[in-house]
């Protein structure tokens, strides 16, 4: 007979032998006998102890973003379990592989209203990929197994498992056998030649093809078979905004960033290609603008590992189900060598007339005030264009990914889909602590910043040597500018009076300056990328500066704003 061991242990265990080195989390009564055998793990496995659980869930996404990792979080029942659900929504939105395991009351109190009883599993279903409550000891092992499985396989996503008390104290034997099949689920499915065969019939005989390219290039790790395929039929790339650094900035087949403030070559030749290749991304209502108009003079060929977005939004011609990499393995030896001088051209246009009437009063602007960009540029040109770049959303969300250089696979996080303030600042902990040896910048708003602020206390605890940017208009500044845009400049409860920033982070011990003026930044940036350890600069941004270019939310997607009154010419 083998030695019997607590549900904890079992769980404890589970996480270890699936490669789990470090967790995120906060204790608390229903999660207290796992957190007690935590106690003698310590030198196995890493916990973070953060200071809200909704920090968790978003330093587990940004570990597993730069890992390519399954993240971890661990939190006890009713509230904390509720303060999860904003990160597994983001984790389904960005197909962020987590698994998150919430305490709950014993089973005998279940149904009644117990202290901390919530119903977990109901509410967690429509978020995640599988939520399953373990009622016994013994069903441990194998929910774990079943767990890392789901999240990580196929389109991955977040798993929640909710643990009842008496199955954290109960007794099983142990015997863990990590899960590789699951009945009618088929993670990795075979992909077809025909698919193949029609995919390569179209990308040969296409003129004008482009390439999107999305986050799951990056999740399956094709960036390379990305350029192979841009480069052996000389096709332009252009990324969503999860896919950048999927393809090197200053690869010249890359075009840009697609979307409502991507760049205008991507954008306004989407109705001028004749072949759209779409891989590994949704083609959400930010990237499309009107469905009705979107790409109008191409046929679409979509690969993806998640069938259920193939026609979702936008009709398509053919398809390729399978991973991405897998496919563009399968779909190059069809590929004929090609030269698209002509169509290639036809990007230098729109890319002139960016550079010269967004780009450069972005990053020269003609006032005493500073801009976003130019900050983030500057800060992109210090690090030598190799940091990871974490955002919060918004205005610096989109400018720092804007006018970020990437030269490396992994070096993008965002929230994308959910588009949640207050994501950054975990997610850059979470981002650095996974990715120890690479250089992270995390820019934010002054808003977001104080959505998750007391996570300052995590960086405080573990010296995690996050570089904090905060571009500072002291506006919720995003929407500060659809205001002015479309509902007459009447700034409706997005004025911010904020606190001192630095005397914030200085309490918590992380070195901060203030930067007032231009002449004063990039002394600044110099000392924040030279300190070993955390360290925040609040720059004082112009609460005038906007995102553009901008298709506004349902236009066309070759309508493009150069700023507040002049529109980009179509041909």
């Amino acid at each position: 007979m083998k030695e019997l061991i607590s549900g904890s242990d079992a769980l404890i265990q589970s996480l270890i032998l699936e490669g789990t080195d470090m967790v995120f989390g906060y204790p608390g009564g229903s999660i207290m006998p796992v957190y007690d055998r935590l106690f003698d793990y310590q030198d196995r496995l890493k916990h973070i102890l953060v200071r809200h659980e909704q920090g968790a869930t978003h330093a587990a996404q940004g570990y597993a973003r730069v890992t390519g990792r399954t993240g971890v979080v661990i939190v006890t029942s009713g509230p904390a379990a509720t303060n999860v659900i904003t990160g597994l929504s983001d984790a389904l939105m960005d197909s962020t592989p987590m698994v998150v395991v919430t305490g709950q009351v014993a089973t005998p109190f279940l149904g009644f209203d117990a202290f901390q009883e919530t119903d977990v599993v109901g509410i967690t279903q429509p978020i995640t990929k599988w939520s399953y409550q373990i009622r016994r000891a013994e069903d441990v092992a194998w929910a774990v197994a079943r767990a890392f499985y789901i999240a990580s396989t196929g389109r991955p996503g977040p798993v929640v498992l909710d643990i009842t008390k008496d199955a954290q104290v109960g007794m099983t034997e142990f015997d863990y056998k990590p899960c590789n099949y699951i009945r009618s689920y088929n993670p990795r499915p075979d992909i077809k030649e025909s698919d193949l065969l029609k995919a390569a019939e179209l990308i040969n005989r296409a003129e004008r093809p482009m390439i999107l390219s999305g986050h799951g290039v990056m999740i399956s790790g094709a960036e390379a078979e990305l350029a192979e395929l841009a480069e052996k039929s000389d096709i332009p790339v252009a990324t969503t905004l999860l896919g950048l650094s999927t393809i090197p900035s200053d690869h010249p087949l890359y075009k840009g960033m697609l979307g409502m403030h991507g760049n205008i070559g991507p954008n306004v030749n989407t109705n001028r290609a004749d072949l759209i290749i779409a891989i590994g991304m949704r083609f959400d209502d930010r990237i499309t603008g009107n469905v009705k108009t979107y790409a109008r003079n191409a046929k679409v060929l979509h690969i993806d590992i998640d069938s259920s977005e193939f026609g979702k939004n936008i009709p398509v011609d053919a398809t390729i189900h399978g991973d991405a990499r897998d496919a563009l393995l399968k779909l190059l030896p069809l590929i004929e060598p090609r030269k698209r001088t002509r169509w290639l051209g036809m990007f230098d246009k729109p890319q002139q007339i960016e550079s010269e009437q967004v780009i450069e009063r972005e990053l020269h602007p003609a006032g005493p005030k500073m801009t976003m960009g130019e900050v983030a540029a500057k800060v992109s040109e210090a690090t030598g264009h190799r940091a990871i770049v974490v955002t919060d959303v918004g205005q610096n969300q989109m400018l720092s990914a804007r006018y970020s250089r990437y030269s490396e696979p992994r070096s993008i996080v965002t929230s994308g889909g959910l588009g949640t303030m207050g994501f950054g600042l975990p997610a850059a902990i979470g981002a650095k602590m996974g990715r120890p040896d690479r250089t992270v910048c995390f820019f934010t708003g002054d808003g977001g910043l104080q959505m998750t602020i007391q996570e300052l206390g995590t960086i405080m605890e573990y010296g995690t040597a996050v570089k904090i940017i905060l571009l500072n208009n002291n506006f919720l500044g995003n929407v500060r500018q659809w205001q002015a845009l479309f509902f007459k400049g009447r700034f409706s409860q997005t004025p911010l009076v904020n606190p001192d920033f630095v005397a914030i982070a200085g309490a918590y011990g992380i070195p901060a300056e203030n930067v007032e003026t231009r002449d004063q930044l990039d002394g600044a940036i110099g000392r924040m990328l030279g300190h070993d350890g955390p360290y925040l600069i609040n720059v004082n941004i112009d609460e005038t500066d906007m995102v553009f270019p901008m298709t506004p939310a349902g236009g066309n997607v070759d309508f493009v704003m150069l700023n507040q009154t002049e529109i980009y010419p179509v041909d």
